[in-house]
């Protein structure tokens, strides 16, 4: 096949493939540049760690400790789904010794930017760790890659992180290891909450209407109906056949509260509320859930941990049960 470049790409596509082939070939072609080990002797200690998502910075750092530093490409409110990457993206790829990102489509056009670039860096998408038999699947067989909102589930990606970096820095396998431990034991602990918790809800009420179909997982593992405006991705429109089919829904059950996510404009909640008021029924926006973005490095939300505790606690007083403040126990009382 002649090596020339496709028409039919768009501009956005052509740009980062051509950026990626320069900064590839710049970076192959430089005398200066050591091997991965030596790299890391000569400039520091730690292991220089990319990440796409905050799901994924976050359990990196869970694991590393101060033996890593991450670099999280995607922050408060950004939306995988549509993220383009720009050169200096590019750039941290190439500058770190290793590039985490969840995968399955979820980072959407980045994917082919991170497989063009796995030549010259190790590439690991963590969700791929998980078993086949353990995925939701789409019915036209796409993977559902939020599989974060299944606490226990994403917690099993917590060894295969912990390996991934004893192959860079082995002297540190120990602390590693036992570092993704305790952080399995804390998820462990946060996944028994959101089943005691969503188990308060009257089961009448256990139906959760986001923006997107982001929680599936969530649903799968703390037993509450989910359905969501838009698909699994948030570049799939919203019909007006899916708007109809929700606010009948919502009407016909009496469902008293609907959520908006953080990373998705809320217009399409703001049309069920508008129909389900034309068919003389009040529904509520029970609060705002985090769902492929965490909140802010600032605030509680910021970790995966206080982003899940913060999801379980606003589905759970939206819809009528009750929770109490998750308090993990103390690993140095055990």
């Amino acid at each position: 096949m002649p090596n020339t470049i496709q028409t039919n790409k768009s501009p956005q596509t052509l740009w980062i493939s051509v950026a990626v082939f320069l900064l590839i070939t710049i970076a192959g072609c430089s005398d200066n540049q050591p091997s991965l080990q030596g790299d890391r002797d000569i400039k520091a200690d730690t292991i220089n760690v990319l990440a796409t998502t905050g799901m994924v910075a976050d359990l990196i750092r869970k694991v590393g400790g101060s033996q890593v530093d991450v670099t999280q490409l995607m922050g408060s409110g950004v939306d995988p789904h549509l993220y383009k990457p720009n050169r200096d993206d590019i750039q941290s790829i190439l500058d770190s010794d290793i590039v985490f990102y969840s995968g399955y489509h979820l980072e959407g056009k980045m994917t082919s930017t991170l497989n063009q670039l796995a030549s010259q860096k190790r590439v690991i998408a963590i969700a791929e760790h998980i078993n086949e038999d353990q995925l939701i699947q789409d019915q036209q067989g796409q993977v559902d890659p939020h599989l974060w909102m299944d606490i226990e589930l994403w917690s099993k990606l917590l060894p295969p992180i912990a390996e991934e970096l004893i192959k860079i820095s082995p002297d540190h396998a120990t602390e590693f290891r036992d570092n993704a431990l305790e952080a399995v034991d804390e998820l462990q602990q946060l996944h028994k909450f959101g089943i005691d918790a969503i188990s308060t809800i009257p089961e009448s009420k256990r139906v959760l209407i986001t923006s997107h179909d982001a929680f599936q997982y969530f649903g799968r593992a703390y037993q509450i109906e989910v359905a969501g405006i838009q698909g699994l991705s948030t570049e799939s429109e919203a019909g007006l056949q899916r708007i109809n089919e929700l606010v009948d829904m919502i009407a016909s059950r009496q469902i008293s509260a609907i959520f908006v996510e953080s990373s998705v404009p809320a217009k399409n909640i703001d049309s069920l509320i508008e129909g389900a008021s034309a068919r003389s029924h009040q529904v509520k926006i029970g609060g705002e859930l985090y769902s492929d973005a965490m909140g802010d490095v600032s605030s509680e939300q910021g970790t995966y941990i206080g982003m899940m505790a913060h999801n379980l606690k606003t589905v759970v007083q939206s819809l009528g049960g009750t929770v109490e403040p998750f308090l993990p126990d103390d690993p140095s009382t055990k």
